[in-house]
């Protein structure tokens, strides 16, 4: 990190000298309109792969906590893409959603509905990244929030259902208040991983959607290795983290009102 630091106040190619430039690279990054753009679709990201991941995970953690039959096999089954390679998911997720001959098309298809052209397409290309992205970590959430489910007392669920308390009431006034401290990890967590996604969106999206879809540690990785700038590169990793850095705090600050510890 320190390095970087100390590279992102240089101009350099990778190969020859650094040349000294202070804070230029910052003002640079700061007044490109080409960085607010690639901030504003890792913003696109987060805001539909967050509450997708949380409300999905959710509802498999509830269903799971269950006296469900084989619950242990299914929670084996929803938790394995999460410790399955990026590259392998994108690739499935790339095939899933082949606007010429994917299966989700073809669904559609059969329904009367004109398929989008998913990852080709500009407009679609973010979509198809967070669907993947979301099906790959509901595995995740779901573990979480099932820990922080089995954590609430028996007691205080009958109690409810003693005053009349109904199901949804029950989660409502309850479960989710009880599980809030779950849910405060899931939401930091997921927010930290939606700001550096790269590789979904590297190995999904195709070229013709690629500048559409561009985010953040995508910019990096471009500046980089392909514009062989990366004094730039290094002042946009330290930009990247200043924020992630505040936005924990921020949160952290924040969870004093929300989340309740038993």
């Amino acid at each position: 990190m320190l390095n970087a630091a100390w590279i992102s106040l240089h101009e350099w190619n990778l190969i020859g000298d650094m040349r000294f430039v202070g804070f230029e690279n910052y003002a640079s990054l700061l007044t490109d309109l080409s960085t607010w753009n690639v901030v504003l679709h890792t913003l696109y990201y987060i805001v539909g792969y967050l509450p997708l991941v949380y409300i999905g995970g959710l509802c498999i953690a509830l269903a799971l906590n269950t006296r469900l039959r084989g619950r242990t096999f299914f929670r084996g089954i929803y938790f394995l893409p999460v410790v399955t390679s990026w590259i392998a998911v994108a690739l499935v997720w790339r095939w899933l959603l082949n606007p010429s001959n994917g299966i989700v098309n073809s669904a559609l298809g059969m329904i009367g509905v004109e398929g989008p052209g998913w990852w080709t397409d500009p407009m679609w290309a973010m979509p198809s990244v967070i669907i993947a992205s979301a099906w790959k970590d509901l595995g995740f959430v779901m573990v979480i929030l099932l820990a922080g489910l089995q954590a609430i007392p028996e007691d205080v669920l009958e109690a409810a259902k003693v005053d009349g308390a109904g199901r949804w009431r029950t989660l409502w006034s309850v479960t989710l208040p009880m599980l809030s401290p779950s849910t405060f990890f899931v939401v930091v967590i997921s927010l930290i991983n939606g700001f550096q996604v790269f590789d979904q969106v590297y190995a999904m999206v195709g070229p013709s959607a690629a500048p559409a879809a561009e985010v953040v540690v995508q910019r990096i990785y471009n500046l980089t290795f392909q514009y062989q700038r990366a004094g730039e590169a290094s002042a946009l990793s330290w930009i990247l983290f200043a924020v992630i850095l505040a936005v924990t705090l921020l949160q952290t600050r924040a969870q004093r009102r929300w989340v309740h510890y038993a």
